[in-house]
């Protein structure tokens, strides 16, 4: 749904690629062309195959990223909040997405057109450094993530999923993750299965590391869990 832009220059996302450089000379020319809109919790706004419409920046909200494997299973890539990039892996190369998103919340957020992003990239040289930098991240994570998941556990694939969740989204004041996901979404971003997940969990409660009520899960131990896969280097898959 079409909402009113908001302008850049009122973000609160200072981690932004756009935010930081919304003082560049040059770069007001381009806000005009921003759109903003706004999606409910379990809406899809990129959809796998479809041709490709820019980059979408989440202003406010959360979202998860998904790739479809063999026999229809989904795999969840990775998870996305406030100030973050959905789409940049198609950007320039190809013509169409191929990887979905959906919300997990009510989320906005804003999108630059393809035509609108390769303008900016030519005009704004600082801008175009930034976007290196940040590929050259993603690719290292990336390839740091294949390389642990083909190494790990079951067992281990779950802790560095809950490790994940806890550094990018934080705990609430009572403990439980600020992510509510189902054991299928847990299974299918950790690449094993929901019974998998479900007879880890309930060792782990066993063993006192976490706690949970319903979908909310609390780590109660994060030390013990972070030494249990610290062979794999854990910090470095953020």
């Amino acid at each position: 749904m079409p909402i009113n832009n908001i302008p850049c220059t009122s973000c609160k996302n200072t981690n932004c690629l756009i935010y930081k450089h919304i003082k560049t000379k040059d770069f007001e020319k381009f806000i005009s062309e921003k759109n903003t809109f706004s999606c409910k919790k379990g809406q899809q706004f990129v959809m796998e195959g479809a041709p490709t419409n820019g980059l979408f920046f989440i202003q406010s909200g959360k979202a998860k990223v998904i790739k479809t494997g063999i026999y229809g299973k989904e795999q969840i890539l990775r998870f996305v909040t406030d100030g973050e990039v959905i789409g940049h892996r198609g950007f320039g190369v190809r013509q169409k997405y191929f990887i979905g998103a959906l919300a997990l919340e009510d989320t906005t957020l804003c999108n630059f057109s393809d035509k609108t992003l390769k303008e900016m990239l030519i005009q704004i040289p600082e801008l175009t450094y930034d976007f290196m930098l940040f590929y050259a991240e993603e690719l290292s994570k990336s390839e740091e993530k294949v390389k642990t998941l083909a190494q790990m556990t079951v067992r281990e694939k779950v802790i560095d999923s809950l490790l994940y969740i806890n550094r990018k989204f934080g705990a609430n004041k009572k403990g439980y993750l600020n992510l509510i996901l189902s054991r299928k979404e847990i299974a299918d971003f950790a690449g094993t299965t929901d019974e998998q997940v479900t007879r880890t969990f309930s060792n782990l409660k066993k063993e006192g590391y976490i706690t949970t009520t319903g979908k909310r899960i609390a780590i109660q131990n994060i030390n013990a869990l972070k030494k249990e896969i610290a062979e794999h280097n854990y910090y470095l898959a953020s």
